[in-house]
């Protein structure tokens, strides 16, 4: 395993980090949940992202058991709030009262007096931003968490958050967006004000909900079992890119991945990881030879002929509009 700087802070991560949002307390059972950890930490993976309101809160759970008997100091875990995770009005959204709540609950349901990373899981328009960043603070300031990051936060909120952190004394070093091959709405304004202001990425969906494992070919149905064919866990996300243009073109990158000898899973996530304002690429498993054959995608390198003729084949189907980076005008 590879590690870089979280941004310009002083918190090292594994390259590849191990992200249980559809998987622990849902699409898989507990012993394969385990089992999956198990194999993200044997590969050398130090750094774990979830989020209270996966799986209803469950998925922090099962990870905080999954990783109970590890040595917390050799650990990043990292965490987030915004989406529901109750029935209330104020269960919801980056107020004062739902963060200093949320983040006890976490704690709690995580088997830990700290997270390493506490994140904006969405811009909140329902909250003034001064609210949200001086509960950062305070969270902060308590030993709750090491450091405070957004996700699928624009440009602008960014740069007015960070503002706002550095009055407060608070480190906001990261940002965590939707990036892939074919999903590239970061590259022109939120990576460029994140290198400027110190922040890292840490990237979620690096295969593009599994698309660019090539396993789902054109003119044939999903392959049973797969995400596309499970509502509960993220249908809706990979339906954007299920057209026979995507697919064909998917298809058309495996002989280059032949060519530098990896998996299709592993050239999607050598891509990501060859921007170098990605500190780490997020990866979920249901099986743990799928954490094995994901983590070999660490310290690849890909030459420019190479990334030069992905693009070729990708271009006509990549999104890279940034009003695509997007937040609920209101509270769900």
């Amino acid at each position: 395993m590879e590690f870089r700087h979280l941004g310009r802070s002083g918190l090292m991560v594994s390259e590849i980090s191990y992200g249980n949002w559809i998987t622990h307390g849902s699409q898989v059972e507990e012993e394969a949940a385990f089992a999956c950890v198990r194999a993200a930490l044997d590969a050398g993976i130090t750094t774990f992202d979830t989020a209270d309101v996966y799986a209803g809160t469950r998925a922090e759970d099962v990870l905080g058991r999954a990783l109970q008997q590890e040595r917390r100091e050799g650990l990043e875990i990292f965490t987030k709030v915004y989406w529901p995770t109750g029935p209330g009005r104020n269960d919801r959204g980056l107020s004062r009262k739902h963060i200093m709540e949320s983040i006890n609950g976490s704690l709690r349901r995580l088997r830990t007096d700290y997270v390493d990373l506490y994140q904006a899981h969405r811009y909140d328009y329902s909250t003034p931003l001064e609210e949200t960043m001086e509960a950062f603070a305070d969270v902060v300031h308590s030993g709750k968490a090491h450091y405070i990051g957004v996700s699928e936060w624009k440009a602008s909120q960014i740069r007015e958050a960070h503002g706002l952190a550095r009055e407060l004394r608070i480190p906001l070093v990261s940002s965590q967006p939707q990036y892939s091959m074919l999903w590239r709405v970061i590259e022109s304004e939120v990576i460029p004000t994140s290198e400027e202001l110190g922040l890292g990425q840490i990237v979620w969906s690096p295969m593009a909900q599994g698309v660019l494992s090539g396993k789902y070919l054109p003119g044939q149905p999903p392959p049973s079992g797969s995400r596309a064919t499970d509502e509960k866990s993220g249908a809706g996300f990979i339906a954007k890119w299920l057209t026979d243009d995507v697919l064909t073109r998917v298809q058309q990158l495996k002989p280059l991945a032949d060519q530098a000898g990896l998996t299709m899973p592993q050239l999607a996530i050598a891509w990501v990881l060859q921007n170098p304002n990605v500190s780490s690429a997020i990866i979920g498993a249901s099986r743990p030879e799928q954490v094995h054959d994901n983590v070999k995608a660490a310290g690849v390198k890909l030459d420019a002929g190479l990334l030069k003729a992905i693009d070729e084949i990708v271009d006509p189907v990549t999104e890279r509009d940034p009003a695509r980076t997007e937040s609920p005008a209101e509270r769900p």
